[in-house]
C-alpha cells in the first residue's frame, strides 16, 4: 500500500510542476481596470529657475522639533518663508485666494470654473527636521546653504519637502502664464508642522469638511520613481495609495527587586527580556493577498526574475521562502513591524529593579487593527509572569493605518502615466508609505488620497531623509514642475 500511495504522489509531480508553470507565466501586469491617460503638454517651465527658487527656500530655516512649533517667539523662519513665496510667485498670489490656518499653514484655492467637478487637492510641508549636532561637516555644501553643486541642489528639505512645495509653485505660476485657467478648483495646502504633528494639515482638512468640500484627489509626498526598485532593481514607480498607522504599547514587568549579590530567578528584567523575545519571534502575521501588497507584486512581477515570479504567483506554496526572503527592509511592506525602542530598569548597577519597562512601537498595517495589534502582544506574552501590557501615555492612543485608496479611477491614472513617463515606460504600482504624512489626516474629505513626487530617485537619494546630504538634482525640478502641472491639467480635463 505504501508503494502505491508513493507511486501516486509521484504521478502528482507533473501536474503540479505544469499549474506552477502556467501560474508564473500568467502572472504579473498592469493593473487591473486601470484608467488610460494621455497626458497633456505641461506648459513652458525652467527647471533652472526652480532649482534656483528652491536653493532660496532651503535657506529659510523653518525647522521644527516638537509638537507646538514654532513656539511664541520663533515664527519668523515661517513668516519669512510666506514672504518669500508672495515675492518669487506674483502670478499664483494675485490669481488665488490664500488663507492662513493654525496660524502658519497656508491654504491656497484656485477657483475653477465648473462647480459640478470636486476639486483637487496638491500638499506638501513648510517644516523640515534638524540636522544632527557634528554631522554638519560630513555635507557637500553646508545644510542649509542651499548650495547647486553639479547641478544638484543640496541642503535640508531638498526631499522632504520644500522641493515638492516650490515645485508645486512653480507649475502654478507657469500655467497662469501660459493662460491655463482651471475648470476643476485647485487646492494647495502647505502645513507647517509635518514632522512634528501635523495639526496645520488636520486643521486646513478640518475646515474644508466643515465646508463640505469632497476632493476628487489629494496628493501629497511620499513615494517616487525609483531607479533601482528593491524588488526588481530596475526602476519602478511607487504610488502610495496607503500608509501605516501608529501605536506605543508599555510593558510592565515586575518581580522581586533586591541587592544584585543575591539575584532571584526570573527577575523583572528577566520576564521583560523574555516578553520582548517573544515578540521578536512571533511578528504579526504577514498577508500577501490583499492591496496594496498584493498589487505592488503583481505589478513589479513583469521585471522580476523567473524564481522570484514564480514564488510570488505560487504562495500556497512558496509563502514561507518569500517572507524570508523579504525579511528585514521588506519585512515592513508585508505585516505589522514590532520594534522595541526604550528600555526602564534599575537606577544602579548592583539593584534589581522591581519594575522593567519596555516601550514597543508598532507601525500597524492596513490589514491591522490597533485592536489587532494590542490582543498580538497579549496573547504572545500572556504565559509569561508577571507581564502587563497597556497603551503609552507618552504617545496617547495612536492613529490607525489609512484606508487604502482605489487604484481603478482617474487620479491613479493620472498619477500612473506620470511614473510612467517620469521613468521612461518604467512599470508603476500602488505601494504603503511606511511613515507618516500630513495624507493621514485627508480622509474625511476624499476616497482618493495617493502619496506620490514626480521624480527619479534612487535608494541612496532616498538615505538624505532626515539624514546627511540630503539633496534633489537640477533635473529632477524640472520634472516635478512638469509632473504637477501635467497632473492639474489631465485632472482638468477628465
Amino acid at each position: 500500500m505504501i508503494r502505491t500511495i508513493l507511486l501516486g504522489l509521484l504521478g502528482l509531480v507533473p501536474l503540479l510542476v505544469v499549474i506552477i508553470l502556467i501560474r508564473t507565466f500568467s502572472y504579473g501586469g498592469p493593473i487591473e481596470d486601470l484608467f488610460e491617460v494621455e497626458l497633456p503638454n505641461p506648459p513652458e517651465i525652467s527647471a533652472d529657475r526652480g532649482a534656483e527658487h528652491l536653493s532660496e527656500a532651503i535657506q529659510i530655516r523653518t525647522i521644527t522639533l516638537l509638537a507646538g512649533d514654532p513656539r511664541p517667539g520663533q515664527e519668523q523662519a515661517w513668516l519669512d518663508l510666506h514672504a518669500w513665496l508672495a515675492e518669487t510667485y506674483p502670478g499664483t498670489h494675485a490669481t488665488l485666494e490664500l488663507e492662513k490656518v493654525a496660524d502658519y499653514s497656508l491654504l491656497y484655492r484656485w477657483q475653477g470654473s465648473d462647480a459640478s467637478l470636486d476639486p483637487i487637492v496638491l500638499m506638501a510641508h513648510q517644516d523640515v527636521v534638524p540636522v544632527n549636532i557634528g554631522t554638519e561637516s560630513d555635507w557637500t555644501g553646508t545644510p542649509f546653504g542651499g548650495e547647486i553643486i553639479d547641478d544638484i541642489v543640496y541642503g535640508r528639505g531638498a526631499l522632504d519637502d520644500k522641493g515638492s512645495l516650490v515645485a508645486i509653485m512653480e507649475a502654478v505660476e507657469a500655467l497662469i502664464i501660459s493662460g491655463f485657467t482651471p475648470r476643476r478648483t485647485v487646492y494647495l495646502m502647505f502645513g507647517h508642522d509635518e514632522e512634528v504633528s501635523g495639526s496645520g494639515a488636520e486643521a486646513m482638512f478640518a475646515l474644508l469638511d466643515s465646508r463640505g468640500v469632497r476632493a476628487e484627489m489629494v496628493l501629497d509626498e511620499g513615494f517616487f520613481v525609483i531607479t533601482d526598485s528593491p524588488l526588481t532593481g530596475k526602476p519602478f514607480g511607487f504610488i502610495g495609495v496607503a500608509e501605516k498607522g501608529y501605536l506605543t504599547l508599555r510593558i510592565t514587568a515586575t518581580g522581586e527587586g533586591g541587592h544584585s549579590s543575591n539575584p532571584p530567578r526570573n527577575s523583572a528584567n528577566v520576564r521583560l527580556a523574555r516578553a520582548i523575545l517573544a515578540l521578536d519571534n512571533e511578528q504579526m502575521e504577514a498577508d500577501f493577498s490583499k492591496p496594496p501588497v498584493s498589487d505592488l507584486f503583481r505589478s513589479a512581477a513583469q521585471d522580476m526574475g523567473f524564481v522570484s515570479r514564480m514564488a510570488l504567483a505560487n504562495l500556497w506554496l512558496f509563502q514561507g521562502a518569500v517572507e524570508a526572503q523579504l525579511a528585514g527592509a521588506g519585512d515592513a511592506t508585508i505585516r505589522t513591524t514590532t520594534a522595541p525602542t526604550l528600555l526602564q530598569g534599575s537606577i544602579k548597577e548592583n539593584v534589581l529593579p522591581q519594575r522593567s519597562i519596555a516601550v514597543v512601537n508598532f507601525r500597524v498595517h492596513p490589514n491591522n487593527t490597533l485592536e489587532d495589534v494590542k490582543a498580538h502582544v497579549e496573547r504572545v506574552t500572556e504565559d509569561i509572569e508577571g507581564v502587563t501590557i497597556s497603551v503609552n501615555s507618552d504617545e496617547g492612543i495612536g492613529s490607525p493605518a489609512s484606508a487604502v485608496s482605489p487604484t481603478n479611477n482617474l487620479a491613479y491614472g493620472v498619477l500612473a502615466a506620470v511614473a510612467q513617463q517620469v521613468g521612461d515606460g518604467a512599470p508603476a504600482g500602488p505601494g504603503l508609505v511606511l511613515g507618516a504624512t500630513d495624507a493621514r489626516y485627508a480622509g474625511i474629505i476624499s476616497d482618493n488620497v495617493y502619496r506620490f513626487v514626480p521624480s527619479l530617485v534612487s535608494l541612496d537619494d532616498v538615505s538624505g531623509f532626515h539624514g546627511t546630504n540630503e539633496r534633489l538634482s537640477v533635473e529632477n525640478v524640472g520634472r516635478m514642475i512638469e509632473g504637477y502641472a501635467q497632473i492639474i491639467m489631465a485632472m482638468d480635463e477628465g
